[in-house]
């Protein structure tokens, strides 16, 4: 190849890959990918469809001839959100400066991948970065999965500028800054993909759920920061998956939870901070026993169970506790929000 076929492959390859991981989901890319397609910039970014071995229409979807024209990735097995993942940009990352982890249920904003791509160019210690959530069917309100930037409180619990637990608010602009958070959401995550790789990319053994925060904490552990960048702008639909009340997802939130700070606590500190865990997770517990919803408490009492079984498998911590490092993670959800009554990220002092 000469020098200047050469250049022109190099002008050809945009240096963002958006992946946006499929499992049977062909009613959700015939919503979502065309959107997905027009808005992106494709001087910015590529589109690719990594198929977790559909076995509904989806591929037969891509193929037609009116079917937005994205590039395919083909797995021939389910291997869940966060082996999927990994498998597809190990496939692809060394293509690509930048990779974007995209939830199929997302409908994307003119400018989102570019105004993404800028940030990172000059934050070059931001491993990752998020737009702004907000929910497809209520777009004045944020999105549970991220809204406007996530944190962890004191005792690990996540919540986000927008949403604690489960009140999101409505959008005035309130949240507009770019700032830097603890995780980002894997709705839409855009990643360094040689940072990704080197601190193990999304733990498998979690399938689902969770995954993208532990994933953050260990950037923020090698060094890095994420942020959150409002201006980009995306809807999520949420729920794509299954719905919050689905003791699957109740049971992979409570056991992925306790994995993450197991993982990622230091000793002296994780024994105590998981002890205390414990004793709130079983106040959930009687919380679903009191209103007769034994199906989660199940979940809850699995999640524990298995837990107990798992965290044998993580044998390597850090020394470094980023629990109460700074305001953001000494601030108390729980009480914040039932014996106080402060329901918006603004109410707890937080910039």
């Amino acid at each position: 190849m000469d020098t200047q076929s050469l250049e022109n492959t190099r002008r050809a390859t945009p240096p963002v890959a958006v992946i946006i991981l499929n499992w049977n989901g062909e009613k959700l890319l015939r919503e979502f990918l065309p959107e997905v397609v027009s808005t992106s910039d494709p001087e910015v970014s590529r589109i690719i469809v990594a198929d977790n071995g559909s076995t509904d229409g989806s591929l037969d979807y891509l193929t037609e001839p009116d079917a937005p024209k994205v590039e395919l990735i083909r797995f021939a097995e389910n291997y869940g959100f966060a082996e999927g993942y990994n498998r597809a940009i190990a496939a692809v990352g060394s293509e690509y400066k930048y990779v974007v982890l995209l939830n199929s249920d997302v409908a994307t904003t003119p400018g989102w991948d570019r105004t993404l791509y800028n940030y990172m160019e000059a934050n070059p210690r931001c491993a990752g970065c998020q737009p702004k959530l907000l929910a497809y069917k209520h777009r004045d309100t944020f999105e549970y999965a991220g809204a406007s930037g996530g944190y962890l409180d004191r005792n690990g619990y996540p919540y986000c500028r927008g949403r604690i637990f489960g009140t999101c608010e409505t959008d005035t602009g309130q949240y507009d800054t770019p700032t830097e958070v603890h995780w980002a959401s894997g709705a839409c995550l855009m990643v360094r993909p040689e940072v990704y790789l080197a601190v193990g990319g999304l733990d498998p053994r979690f399938f689902a759920h969770m995954e993208e925060i532990d994933l953050c904490w260990r950037m923020r552990l090698a060094g890095y920061s994420l942020a959150a960048v409002p201006a980009a702008k995306v809807y999520h639909l949420g729920g794509g998956s299954l719905p919050a009340e689905n003791p699957r997802k109740t049971y992979l939130n409570f056991r992925n939870n306790l994995l993450m700070l197991h993982k990622n606590l230091p000793d002296g500190v994780r024994a105590p901070f998981l002890f205390r865990r414990r004793l709130l997770d079983t106040i959930a517990w009687a919380k679903f026993v009191a209103t007769l919803d034994f199906a989660n408490a199940r979940a809850v009492w699995r999640a524990h169970r298995d837990f107990a079984r798992m965290r044998a498998d993580y044998t390597e911590h850090p020394a470094t506790n980023l629990i109460g490092a700074d305001a953001e993670s000494r601030v108390g959800i729980l009480s914040s929000y039932y014996l106080r009554g402060l329901r918006t990220f603004d109410k707890l002092g937080m910039k």
